[in-house]
């Protein structure tokens, strides 16, 4: 396939890109570079704006298929707990994947592929949570449900669109697992939320195993997390042991709202299910769960 993948400098982008060459794939990569070039991998990259249709239009002609994994995440974390950090990722979310979409259906591209969050999924406690629940976003990523509804538009046109819910991410370089990281060191759990509630994990490599997945299959909405998920005391339990470190003391619940509506999407409890995802696919992942992966993580990262 031709595959148009912007986003591809992200987390899971630079992962996802040896990933399809490797595949056989024809892969075009946006970039902010002044003209086309070719990578050393075999990627074309091109400098595209999501805000300007005409040039997308132009750079789509001609692929089976795009993956928009466009995100702006702030950074430095901190930052994340000011709603007006987030502005640049709501324009991308609900401008830019519109924008994608019309220049998808206009240079007759079949399949797109849509970066979509899973932490806008309701708090249900110990039940598990899957496709079928509604999403409840807050504030903040509220333009989740803009994004998915350009999916759904390419795909009332009858093309294949897929929206993926992705788990909270981590890898050796996450700059939250970093953050993390440091806390503990502390003694505290980073996360705001009772030790009872559950986390939902992927590690960035099994993402983007999952997106390349995910290129056959049927239209809708599918969930990218680990087989696993975990409590809130066993993920920074098993986090601090691999540290060498005391199991941390966790936030009390009167700080939730300090964290604004992040901290409240962040204290909720998501346990996901993958099991659509995985029956759809042949994906599984290598980090079935954090457990497994922080040893992994850990030994990748440096200065820590």
């Amino acid at each position: 396939m031709r595959i148009f993948v912007t986003g591809a400098t992200g987390v899971v982008g630079r992962r996802l890109v040896p990933l399809l060459l490797s595949r056989g794939h024809s892969v075009t990569a946006t970039a902010h570079r002044p003209r086309p070039r070719r990578q050393r991998t075999g990627a074309t990259i091109v400098a595209v704006d999501l805000f300007d249709v005409k040039a997308l239009e132009r750079a789509v002609a001609g692929h089976d298929a795009i993956i928009n994994l466009a995100t702006h995440m702030p950074s430095p974390v901190w930052r994340m707990l000011f709603r007006s950090a987030w502005r640049l990722n709501d324009r991308i979310r609900r401008e830019g994947s519109a924008n994608v979409v019309d220049a998808a259906l206009r240079g007759g591209v079949a399949t797109l592929v849509q970066e979509s969050f899973a932490l806008t999924y309701p708090d249900r406690g110990d039940r598990w949570i899957d496709e079928a629940t509604p999403l409840e976003p807050i504030d903040y990523n509220h333009t989740v449900l803009d994004a998915e509804r350009s999916v759904e538009r390419f795909t009332g046109s009858g093309r294949t669109g897929v929206a993926l819910r992705f788990a909270a991410f981590y890898g050796p370089d996450a700059m939250q697992l970093r953050s993390y990281i440091r806390t503990l060191r502390m003694g505290w759990a980073a996360l705001p939320g009772g030790p009872e509630r559950y986390v939902s994990s992927v590690s960035h490599d099994d993402a983007a195993a999952a997106v390349v997945a995910c290129l056959n299959v049927p239209a809708g909405a599918y969930t990218v997390v680990d087989d696993e998920p975990v409590r809130r005391d066993v993920y920074f339990a098993s986090l601090a042991e691999r540290l060498g470190v005391k199991r941390p003391r966790f936030l009390p619940a009167w700080t939730t709202p300090l964290f604004g509506c992040v901290g409240e999407a962040m204290a909720r409890s998501l346990r996901l299910s993958n099991r659509k995802l995985r029956t759809a696919t042949d994906w599984a992942p290598m980090l079935p769960s954090v457990r497994d992966g922080w040893p992994v993580t850990l030994a990748q990262m440096k200065d820590i």
